[in-house]
């Protein structure tokens, strides 16, 4: 009876225009830091991390290593289905 009752109206997310809305803001924002990028001074402790865009393109390869080696760990510990029913 519960379920009959539910609300079942359009949530704000569920429009794709609203959706369009967030993606082209990401995008905006991500060309003003990148304009940014030109416009500040950089304190670099190594020589080479006051390269354009290090830490970006740092962040980017250590998200995809952790994704990869995730999956592949998943290979590794996954257990059967009927593991705890024996």
């Amino acid at each position: 009876m519960a379920s009959e009752q539910r609300d079942e109206r359009q949530r704000w997310l569920d429009r794709p225009e609203n959706v369009t809305k967030i993606v082209r803001a990401l995008w905006i924002a991500c060309g003003a830091l990148v304009v940014a990028e030109f416009f500040y001074h950089k304190h670099p402790y190594f020589g080479f991390d006051g390269s354009f865009a290090f830490y970006a393109i740092f962040g980017f390869a250590a998200y995809c290593v952790i994704v990869f080696s995730a999956k592949g760990l998943r290979r590794v510990i996954k257990r059967d289905e009927d593991y705890y029913n024996e």
